[in-house]
This record gives C-alpha cells, sequence and structure tokens, in this order.
C-alpha cells in the first residue's frame, strides 16, 4: 500500500479551495449562497477524535507486543491495513470538504461581513477548515503508526550465474 502525501492532500486543497470560491462567487451572483452546514465542523470534529484514538490504541497495541508484555494482545495485519485505509480515505474527503469549505469561507471574508448571516458563515466555514486539517494529521498520524519497520539488513547478493 502506498503512502499518501502531504502535498498531495495540499493539491487536493488547493484545488478545490479555488473552485469553491470561484463557485460561491458565481452562485452568489445569480441567486442565494447556500449555506455552511453547522454540522460540518462537528462532523469532521469527531472523525478526527476517532482516527486518532485508533491510532493511539494500536500504537499502544504494538508497544505492547514488541515488549513481549504477558496477556498482550497483538495487532492483526488487516486490521492495521483496514485502519490505514480508512485513515487515508478520511484524509482525501477531508482535504476536500476542507477545500471547499475554505473556498465558500474565503468569499464571504472578503465579502459583506456586516451582515450577521454571513459571519457565522465565515465562522462555520473556517471551523469546518481546521476540523478538516485535524482530520489530515490525525491520518497521518495512523499511517504512520502503522507503518512497517524497516529491514536493518541488506539483501542478499543476486546469484553468480553459474558457468
Amino acid at each position: 500500500m502506498r503512502e499518501l502525501r502531504i502535498r498531495t492532500l495540499a493539491g487536493i486543497f488547493a484545488l478545490a479551495l479555488v473552485l469553491s470560491w470561484a463557485g460561491a462567487r458565481m452562485w452568489d451572483a445569480l441567486g442565494t449562497l447556500p449555506a455552511v452546514p453547522v454540522a460540518a465542523p462537528i462532523v469532521l470534529a469527531v472523525i478526527a477524535t476517532v482516527l486518532t484514538a485508533t491510532a493511539l490504541s494500536i500504537r499502544a497495541r504494538l508497544r505492547a507486543q514488541r515488549e513481549r508484555r504477558p496477556g498482550a494482545k497483538g495487532v492483526e495485519p488487516m486490521m492495521a491495513a483496514r485502519a490505514v485505509v480508512l485513515g487515508q480515505a478520511s484524509a482525501l474527503v477531508a482535504a476536500l470538504a476542507a477545500g471547499a469549505y475554505g473556498g465558500a469561507g474565503l468569499y464571504l471574508l472578503l465579502g459583506a461581513m456586516d451582515v450577521p448571516a454571513r459571519r457565522d458563515q465565515a465562522v462555520y466555514a473556517g471551523l469546518s477548515v481546521l476540523a478538516g486539517a485535524a482530520v489530515v494529521a490525525a491520518a497521518v498520524f495512523l499511517q504512520r503508526v502503522c507503518r512497517l519497520p524497516e529491514d536493518d539488513e541488506e539483501p542478499p547478493p543476486p546469484a553468480a550465474a553459474a558457468a
């Protein structure tokens, strides 16, 4: 499984931010801009909490297994793989959502901030960006916890062809 790179997530965030800002600008010119849901930062924060708890649990199990504590539960490889896939998927979606909310929030910040409803929407969008960043950080942490240890030994030299 390939490691998810921060550069990829930053690119998704930036692309979503630009497209969302342009879309919000166009949508507001044509009608009423859709509201940023109040639940968006809450849901993203819950996902970040679940990913962090999973990473801490796996890390504690791996330490107990390495120290050969009696009665220590090991980590099943499939469970770790599923956790990494969940983390990677969450990070990709969170980068996209944070970019989308960031673009809408940026448009709202640059627009009429004297309207209380727009100011509230900008705050919700900003909190969603922060919660999305927390999901990405938790997913990267989970990915690092589940990384396989590097082999310290050098690979054996290729066998000499018998002539």
